[in-house]
């Protein structure tokens, strides 16, 4: 396992590299995050001794799961990737990871809250529905900059930038018109970083201005079901 992971990193960051070459970027301005969802705490283990450093989980319980598991990795960081319930911030606050899925005023003053009671400040990027999706998790938009506001006021909160999983499509226009769309979201509200990019398309995001890719299929491999 060990070698196919470490195998496969190493293609993906000659992607990142690749890609950043064509946008004229210098590689360490593109961060990879490795989304470990359902995988086992050994195949997270190949990843680190391969010199990946940034996890991210879906689910607050298997994230508290592996990182008692992993506890004696000292500079393995975590993300929740995932949607984020209120009654589970106290959990990702305990654990320290940064959260990439906050989407909403209430779970704004949760975490907040909990950061605070903890004398923490908690790492963030807002959830955009970029595509504007009716299913989909995320906030709109037009919503957008009065949660930024809300988040910015609370001390306990350290917002980052944005992050958004842009609708599906073949058409190589459209996702590069949705990368755009959230960088310029992020300009207008002076946000450094970007999450947005995954295995499919994280060349494509790269050179629309992404700062974190989100992989896991093309670094781990299919990822197993769910029991």
């Amino acid at each position: 396992m060990s070698a196919d992971v470490a195998a496969r990193l190493a293609v993906v960051r000659a992607r990142i590299a690749a890609a950043c070459a064509r946008a004229g970027r210098d590689p360490a301005s593109v961060q990879l995050l490795a989304a470990s969802k359902l995988q086992t705490p050994d195949a997270i283990r190949a990843a680190y001794a391969a010199g990946q450093r940034e996890f991210g989980e879906n689910y607050v319980q298997e994230l508290a799961q592996k990182a008692q598991a992993l506890a004696d990795l000292p500079d393995l960081r975590w993300h929740l990737i995932g949607r984020l319930q209120t009654n589970k911030v106290k959990d990702v606050v305990r654990l320290g990871c940064a959260v990439q899925s906050l989407d909403s005023l209430k779970l704004c003053e949760a975490l907040a809250q909990r950061g605070a009671a903890a004398q923490t400040r908690v790492r963030l990027y807002v959830q955009v529905n970029i595509s504007e999706e009716p299913q989909k998790a995320g906030i709109a938009p037009a919503e957008l900059p009065q949660l930024i506001a809300a988040a910015r006021a609370a001390a306990a909160l350290d917002v980052r930038g944005l992050m958004a999983i842009p609708k599906p499509s073949e058409d190589e226009a459209e996702q590069r018109a949705a990368f755009r769309r959230l960088r310029e979201l992020a300009a207008t509200l002076s946000l450094p970083e970007l999450s947005m990019g995954m295995s499919d398309d994280l060349e494509l995001a790269i050179e629309e201005g992404a700062t974190l890719v989100r992989v896991g299929t093309a670094l781990f491999g299919e990822r197993p079901t769910r029991s």
